[in-house]
């Protein structure tokens, strides 16, 4: 479900469920969060860039999966909020590369990485006001520090696509790529940061995430408590019916 593949100090982790937009399962989780860990702590690997297979990045969660058993692994499972608290610790450069659209995780992971990157046709969605649910991925957090209080608040709330060229005047990516060009302009930018010396890279993430960390896990940690207490409820609910019926959901019935 990740593919791993090092060269010249780069390891590209690539989610690899392309028939199903690389949406989030079970293994995707563990498999990120292993290579995670195994790139921790080895010193052939300067720079990490996360991407996708086929035409999407991710389209988030996979809803179809979300009462699967976690498999058992040392350590423990592993889900959003526990990858999220990895991300933030992980030492080392982390460019996200947005190769196609990218909807829950697969944009609130934008606001994780040190440097990301778009394809020109991609887009990014945060769905999360229209399923009846709350944001994830530390993003009440990292979009408003990025995009600003008020852009941040409407990619949030409003549930509605953003283009490259909007997540990029948002600050939210730092370059688009044309499509047919965009894996090798990001692989030249993360050979870029591979020629320089490991420690410089690492004390200067250190500086850099030192002010953001305990602000970050704190939001992740209030996430998942709002995403516990709205999860299952009357909005939520609608929401699932409305996606299986083919409809839009109608909250106007609702009570607040």
């Amino acid at each position: 479900m990740v593919l791993t593949d090092t060269n010249d100090y780069i390891r590209v982790l690539t989610l690899n469920r392309p028939d199903s937009l690389n949406a989030f399962n079970q293994a995707i989780w563990e498999g990120l969060s292993d290579a995670l860990t195994d790139a921790c702590d080895d010193n052939s690997v300067k720079v990490i860039v996360i991407t996708g297979a086929g035409r999407a990045f991710s389209a988030g969660a996979d809803l179809s999966q979300k009462d699967q058993q976690p498999s058992k692994r040392p350590g423990g499972s592993v889900g959003v909020r526990q990858f999220v608290d990895q991300m933030i610790e992980f030492p080392k450069p982390i460019i996200v590369a947005v190769n196609g659209l990218g909807v829950e995780i697969g944009a609130t992971i934008c606001g994780l990485a040190d440097i990301s990157y778009m394809a020109e046709s991609a887009r990014l969605r945060c769905p999360f006001s229209t399923l009846g649910i709350t944001a994830e991925g530390a993003s009440t957090y990292t979009f408003g520090h990025i995009m600003g209080r008020q852009a941040a608040s409407w990619f949030l709330l409003g549930a509605e696509w953003m283009s490259a060229a909007e997540c990029k005047d948002a600050g939210l990516v730092l370059e688009l790529f044309p499509d047919d060009e965009f894996m090798d302009s990001v692989m030249q930018r993360a050979a870029t940061l591979a020629k320089m010396p490991l420690a410089s890279l690492l004390e200067t993430k250190v500086l850099m995430m030192a002010p953001h960390r305990e602000g970050m896990h704190a939001a992740n940690t209030r996430e998942t408590e709002a995403l516990a207490r709205l999860s299952g409820g009357p909005a939520n609910r609608e929401a699932i019916s409305a996606f299986l019926e083919k409809r839009d959901p109608d909250f106007s019935h609702l009570e607040q």
